[in-house]
Formats: C-alpha cells, sequence, structure tokens
C-alpha cells in the first residue's frame, strides 16, 4: 500500500508538474500499454508464428501422404489449422480449385482482419503522442515567456530556465510514448503479414498445384510414358 501511494502522488506530482498535456499523454500511454496487453494474449491463444506443425503437414502434403498431412494439421495450435483441413477436403473433390482457392482467402483474410483489430488505434497513439508533447512545448514556452515579460527589468535567467525545461518535458513524455507503441506495432504488424504469406502459399500448394508439381510428376513417371510425352 505504502508503495502504491507512493507511487500514485508520484504521478500527480508529475502531472501537476506538466500540466493537462502531460495528463492527456499519460493516458494514451496507459491506453496503448492496455490494447498490446490484449494483443499479444490474442496471438498467444491464436497461435500466431506457430507454424512448425503447418509446414511438416505441406511437407507430407507435397509427398503425397494425406493421412500424415491431416494428422500434422490436427496437432497445430495455429489459427490457420482449420482452414488448411477445409482446403485437404476440398482438395479431393471435383470442385472449381480456383472458386475454393478464393473462398478459402476470403476466410482468411477475415480472420487475419480480426488480428489486425486496433492496430490503427497503436498508429494514431504513436502519430499523435509526439504532436501532443510538441503542443505543451509550445504552450510552455508561451508560459516561460509571458513571466519573463511580466518581470520587466529585473530578469532572473532561473525563471525562464525553468519554464522552458518544464515545456520540453512535454516533448519527451510524447516521444517517450510514442516510440515503443510504434516499434511494438511494427513487430505485430509484420506477425501478421508472416501469417498471410504463408496462409497464401499453403492454400496454393494444396488446391492450386503449380508447376514444380508438374515436373515432379513427369520426373517420377515411367521412362516409357516420359519418353511418349517428349
Amino acid at each position: 500500500m505504502i508503495l502504491i501511494e507512493q507511487a500514485v502522488g508520484a504521478v500527480r506530482n508529475f502531472v501537476e508538474l506538466g500540466g493537462p498535456v502531460v495528463a492527456i499523454l499519460l493516458g494514451l500511454s496507459v491506453l496503448a500499454f492496455a490494447v498490446i496487453i490484449f494483443k499479444f494474449w490474442q496471438f498467444r491463444v491464436s497461435g500466431v508464428g506457430r507454424r512448425s506443425a503447418l509446414d511438416e503437414a505441406l511437407e507430407h502434403w507435397d509427398a503425397g501422404s494425406e493421412a500424415a498431412a491431416r494428422g500434422a494439421i490436427k496437432r497445430s495450435p495455429n489459427h490457420l489449422g482449420r482452414l488448411l483441413v477445409e482446403a485437404v477436403n476440398a482438395a479431393g473433390t471435383d470442385n472449381d480449385r480456383q472458386m475454393l482457392a478464393e473462398r478459402l482467402n476470403a476466410r482468411a483474410e477475415a480472420q487475419l482482419s480480426r488480428l489486425e483489430s486496433m492496430f490503427r488505434l497503436l498508429e494514431s497513439v504513436s502519430q499523435v503522442a509526439p504532436l501532443l508533447g510538441l503542443f505543451g512545448t509550445v504552450l510552455g514556452m508561451i508560459q516561460a515567456f509571458q513571466k519573463l515579460q511580466g518581470a520587466g527589468s529585473s530578469v532572473d535567467p532561473s525563471l525562464l530556465a525553468g519554464g522552458i525545461w518544464v515545456a520540453l518535458m512535454t516533448t519527451a513524455v510524447g516521444l517517450a510514448v510514442a516510440m515503443p507503441t510504434s516499434v511494438i506495432l511494427t513487430l505485430l504488424e509484420s506477425r501478421v503479414a508472416r501469417e498471410r504469406i504463408f496462409v497464401d502459399k499453403a492454400l496454393q500448394m494444396i488446391l492450386c498445384p503449380g508447376e514444380f508439381d508438374k515436373t515432379r510428376a513427369q520426373n517420377t513417371a515411367p521412362a516409357g510414358l516420359q519418353a511418349h510425352a517428349h
């Protein structure tokens, strides 16, 4: 309790010293911290980045072992696993593969969009915080020069210096809020981008075999068939 009271007192003194702009910046920092904690929890629950079992499943599928691929997908904690199960099930039907790929890609994009929720809020905090800090500095400098003007001929340099450092404090607080928020947002965006690249590759491998698969099929065909093909 004593430590909490001391922390609350320190924050109160800090806000009184920096003014309302610092109070707003502290509020933004609390909001950004809460969103970041939620996003890390959401990513962990969704298994974002944990794709080793899915990579193994794609290797099995590429080797022609559907049962092993299904087993590897079921072991995966990644949220994209259910989409790959649907893709594997659809690959055994006579439906239009391109249409299936587009539908599953749309569903994957919806899942990834949920992961990207609140990103714009973090981006806004990282952009607005430095501007608020600069705004507080401008206001502080105006007040400092007003005091300097009111002092008349008996100017005390410490009066101006004290006003300036208090004014610059808001810029420092704004940057302290913006920089870590921007770095963490970039990290989260890069993880979602890797998920998007992976699901696109996985659906293409399962539903839309490419030239590599055709070449492999030709290389594994009997010699007589290869000669006939040429």
